[in-house]
């Protein structure tokens, strides 16, 4: 007789139930997942390096494959592994990019498609490094805040400028698209520098009367890397964050963003920031943010004609 799985609060918490490896090693799988529990570069509320346990613990609700209610069955055959955490120190930004950077680089090796668990935003600079190799390489940017200062509090290693960096350090990163700004707080020089690079801003307000402009700006035939910073969602939605900001996407609307960019392109790695478990008592935002990276998972291996 077949051992019954465990219900979702049993059990050791892989993502997904996902075997569980080390970032180097002889496995292979379509999926593979890193956690990067550090938040140490944030600019207010901390709780983002809890957040791989948290997402690992929230997607045992949602195990692959799924079936849906047209019947279609989605992520079979699938294969997922999940490489564990970085193992960071507490207070040295540039040994966790280094360590971050490594680790991401030994995953690609080993998978399609790479997801990344963080962590506050900064450390989408480090694991960004770990695509160096890909050409005309463009970023889709969920997300209120630019984060494109070039320093923030006397540090250029904040959470306000992975992207900042990531440009000075990839000549292979072309394009950043941004969707969802909005707030009271903007860097004019990080504004300025962002769009004088030729980059894609597109603020909330031009999504208030639907999503269909802000799509045609979305980049096409492109390898694309994915940015979540959960703070692009209403806080209505996902409570559980560093910085929230009123006015933000509708599950929905992300999710209509995230289809669209995994339809149209070859997304190589895709990263979720941001998410403080410890801020939201109900557990909510993080089994939504678990549901938008399996969602997304989906939509990236549908696109590629293996769903």
């Amino acid at each position: 007789m077949n051992t019954p799985a465990h219900l979702p609060y049993g059990g050791i918490p892989t993502f997904a139930r996902a075997p569980q490896v080390e970032p180097g090693g002889s496995w292979r799988a379509d999926v593979a997942v890193l956690g990067v529990p550090y938040d140490i570069a944030l600019g207010f509320r901390p709780g983002a390096r809890f957040a791989p346990r948290a997402l690992r613990e929230a997607s045992l609700r949602s195990v692959p494959p799924f079936t849906g209610l047209d019947g279609r069955t989605r992520l079979v055959g699938v294969t997922f592994a999940d490489a564990g955490d970085v193992v960071l120190p507490s207070l040295e930004p540039e040994l966790m990019q280094s360590r971050t950077t490594t680790a991401a680089r030994s995953l690609r090796e080993r998978c399609t498609l790479p997801v990344f668990l963080g962590g506050d935003h900064s450390v989408s600079f480090p694991l960004l490094r770990a695509f160096a190799d890909v050409p005309d390489l463009h970023v889709v940017q969920l997300d209120a805040h630019l984060d494109f200062t070039d320093v923030r509090n006397d540090t250029r290693w904040s959470n306000s400028s992975p992207f900042r960096r990531a440009v000075e350090a990839l000549p292979n990163l072309v394009h950043i698209t941004t969707i969802g700004l909005r707030g009271l707080r903007f860097d004019p020089e990080a504004v300025g520098a962002a769009r004088a690079r030729g980059h894609t801003l597109i603020p909330m307000t031009d999504i208030q009367d639907g999503l269909a402009g802000a799509m045609q700006q979305l980049p096409r035939g492109q390898n694309v890397y994915i940015s979540v910073d959960v703070d692009g969602l209403d806080p209505s939605v996902i409570p559980g964050t560093s910085s929230p900001e009123p006015d933000g996407f509708t599950y929905a609307q992300a999710m209509a963003v995230l289809v669209a960019t995994a339809r149209h392109n070859r997304v190589v790695g895709l990263d979720l920031v941001e998410l403080a478990p410890n801020l939201d008592p109900t557990g909510r935002s993080e089994l939504l943010c678990a549901r938008l990276i399996m969602e997304t998972v989906c939509e990236v291996f549908e696109a590629a004609g293996n769903g």
